[in-house]
């Protein structure tokens, strides 16, 4: 069996820390905590769970903050964390059945999935694969001042253990203003840097400027699919923001020219004709969102694109058309997703007086 440093980078989190530390101190052998100048409690609170606590003077780069956690660790492993991640009971279980099981020797580093956003009966609305875990020996490093990833190569596993986001109030404007400082500074954007830029004038609501760096990222050509899918459908939300539904429009099936249509773009064409009336076509589109694989890729997955909304859609549309049973059947589909949505709740009690005609 290895072992298992956790490595975690906090401020001011006397909040939330305990519930994480809690949720993940007997997966560990060593805890390292590196404090970027807490005023509150936080300090207080770890010394609870572990001595190895360090000072890092912040210099807004979360990549220097973590790399500098990850030297710190003295065990086979590397697990990394933030304040407000917690790993359920469930995932508790498989993270022990995996420790005990992994042929760690082979293994330079593991995915889990991470539950991004729940809805309000805790069923995941969106989640992406990270690399959480990793063979300390590799010396894997982080890049990027913000939205900093992890660098990492060899042998991959992907686990089925997730780790739960339960964020606090956060400061919105934290990675703009860590962009803007570098952009002043006349730091030169990767493609990678580009694109989170764009989402956080997004963010802000600067839409023309989101445009334009949206446009300057996809005219690189250096984007991932993933990224470059991603970045079609946010231009979409910014012209949408600006009344330009022709311009979203477009920027919706430029998306496809990246690799086949993701269930969020089968979505939003599907919108698309149903606001038109046109109903077979929309229907073509929302049976596609349901027939794309979803691929195991460290992209974000909006779990309502592939699951209830097309349902419910194609529901809406098949009782359009007065073929009841067909919009029953999926509307019975979608309430198993979605059990107490007042919409689809609606649209059932409509349906079952329909077929009761």
């Amino acid at each position: 069996m290895f072992t298992i440093s956790l490595c975690m980078i906090v401020k001011n989190e006397e909040c939330i820390i305990e519930r994480c530390l809690d949720s993940v101190q007997h997966l560990v052998d060593e805890i390292n905590i590196i404090d970027t100048g807490s005023t509150d409690r936080t300090k207080d609170i770890v010394r609870n769970y572990t001595s190895r606590i360090f000072d890092f003077t912040w210099c807004d780069d979360f990549a220097k903050a973590r790399n500098f956690s990850f030297q710190q660790a003295t065990k086979d492993f590397i697990l990394w964390l933030d304040a407000d991640d917690v790993i359920t009971t469930e995932h508790q279980q498989k993270f022990l059945q995996l420790k005990q099981s992994l042929f760690y020797p082979n293994v330079d580093a593991v995915s889990m999935d991470y539950y991004l956003t729940l809805d309000a009966d805790g069923c995941v609305e969106s989640s992406e694969k990270r690399f959480r875990l990793v063979k300390r020996e590799r010396n894997f490093q982080w890049r990027g001042a913000v939205h900093e990833y992890l660098d990492i190569a060899g042998q991959l596993y992907h686990s089925d253990i997730a780790v739960t986001h339960l964020p606090r109030k956060s400061d919105i404007h934290r990675n703009i203003n860590i962009y803007e400082r570098l952009k002043k500074e006349g730091h030169p954007f990767s493609a990678r840097e580009t694109f989170h830029y764009s989402n956080e004038l997004k963010i802000q609501q600067r839409f023309l400027e989101a445009i334009n760096q949206y446009n300057i990222f996809l005219d690189s050509t250096k984007g991932t699919n993933d990224e470059n899918i991603q970045a079609c459908l946010n231009l979409a939300d910014c012209y949408q923001q600006l009344h330009d539904a022709k311009q979203a429009t477009q920027a919706i099936l430029q998306s496809l020219l990246y690799d086949r249509p993701r269930p969020e773009t089968c979505c939003r064409i599907g919108h698309f004709f149903m606001e038109q009336m046109k109903n077979r076509e929309a229907i073509y589109w929302y049976s596609q969102a349901l027939q794309q694989p979803i691929e195991q890729t460290m992209a974000v997955h909006k779990h309502a694109y592939s699951t209830w909304l097309p349902h419910l859609q194609l529901s809406l549309l098949y009782n359009r058309l007065r073929l009841f049973e067909n919009a029953y059947q999926h509307n019975e589909v979608a309430r198993k997703f979605r059990p107490k949505d007042q919409r689809i709740l609606d649209n059932r009690k409509h349906l079952l007086s329909q077929l009761k005609k």
